[in-house]
């Protein structure tokens, strides 16, 4: 009984939908920004040395980790991960008490981060928990903090439900792809691209200001791809081994006076300034077409599947039963 009650629930959660997109001019004065990109694309590496590189700059920054594996901060705290909201949540519930900034905020050098986390494997939508996790800021007070940015870094796998709320809702003034030369992170950037213009159909506000190349290995497909979809490249990191190295070893390597400081004040001076626009999202072809025929195997043509191919015999079609009038 308590498993079928739990299914229940589960798809009593899945089946509410998000709250109609507001419309109307964004009027705060911080900067919101939405990052995404495929799991593995990068983009938490880009933004701890993004969001570091902009405190050292002088910019008051908070750096929001909402993908449910929760790594978006371990490189910026060495490796450390720090308590989630929802975690944290669900154990001062238990204990009957609330929840406290000092719970789930913490800060280096400038930067303050916390992570929203997720619900155990198999025990709930990640998207409903993104959803819990800014009903708590909220109450928090997150409208009322004083920060000159507020960097959102989301899972792009995936752009519906809780996923796709900055996008949904205009909870955020824009939105930065990351991506490589890669098909399945291009995919799921155009998804990104694809997800912005139809909510801008419907009334929404919130444009794509652009893309990260990230491991750039010079062979052109993510460029290619962000100037098909009419958005500018707001940085390439390119595939370094010394870059490599450092980031699996939980190193900020975007702080001032570094080899790779340029790189990351540049991105951070893109990321302020770039205005966000009305991608242009391609089709499956159209992304498909940006890679050599050889590596996607796009030449290939569908061979339609017979009855005798899906028995494995002969087969031989049966005259219908269908009684068929004469018209008078």
């Amino acid at each position: 009984m308590t498993v079928v009650l739990d299914h229940r629930r589960l798809r009593e959660e899945a089946a509410i939908e998000p709250d109609p997109p507001i419309t109307g001019e964004a009027t705060k004065e911080t900067q919101i920004i939405a990052i995404y990109g495929k799991g593995g694309s990068g983009k938490s590496f880009a933004l701890s040395n993004l969001s570091y590189m902009m405190a050292q700059q002088g910019k008051r920054v908070l750096l929001i980790g909402c993908d449910p594996k929760s790594d978006t901060t371990s490189l910026l705290f060495g490796g450390k991960s720090c308590p989630t909201i929802i975690e944290t949540s669900a154990k001062k519930k238990l204990a009957g008490e609330e929840v406290k900034i000092e719970d789930v905020c913490f800060k280096r050098d400038g930067v303050f981060a916390m992570e929203l986390g997720g619900p155990e494997v198999g025990r709930g939508c990640g998207g409903r928990g993104i959803i819990h996790g800014f009903e708590l800021l909220e109450k928090l007070g997150f409208h009322e903090w004083g920060f000159d940015y507020v960097l959102l870094d989301f899972l792009g796998d995936v752009v519906c439900g809780g996923f796709g709320l900055p996008i949904a809702r205009d909870m955020c003034q824009k939105v930065i792809v990351v991506g490589s030369n890669d098909l399945q992170s291009l995919y799921v950037a155009n998804n990104v691209c694809s997800a912005v213009e139809y909510f801008r159909k419907l009334g929404g506000n919130v444009g794509v200001a652009g893309m990260v190349i990230n491991k750039d290995d010079g062979t052109g497909e993510a460029a290619a791809f962000a100037k098909s979809v009419g958005i500018p490249v707001l940085a390439a990191i390119p595939a370094n081994e010394d870059i490599r190295r450092k980031s699996a070893n939980y190193q900020i390597i975007g702080m001032p006076g570094s080899e790779w400081a340029p790189l990351f004040e540049e991105l951070a001076l893109n990321v302020a300034e770039a205005p966000p626009v009305r991608p242009k999202p391609l089709t499956s072809d159209g992304l498909l077409g940006l890679f050599s025929a050889d590596i996607t195997g796009s030449a290939y043509k569908l061979e339609p599947a017979s009855q005798a191919d899906m028995r494995g015999t002969e087969f031989v079609e049966k005259k219908t039963l269908e009684v068929i009038y004469d018209q008078v």
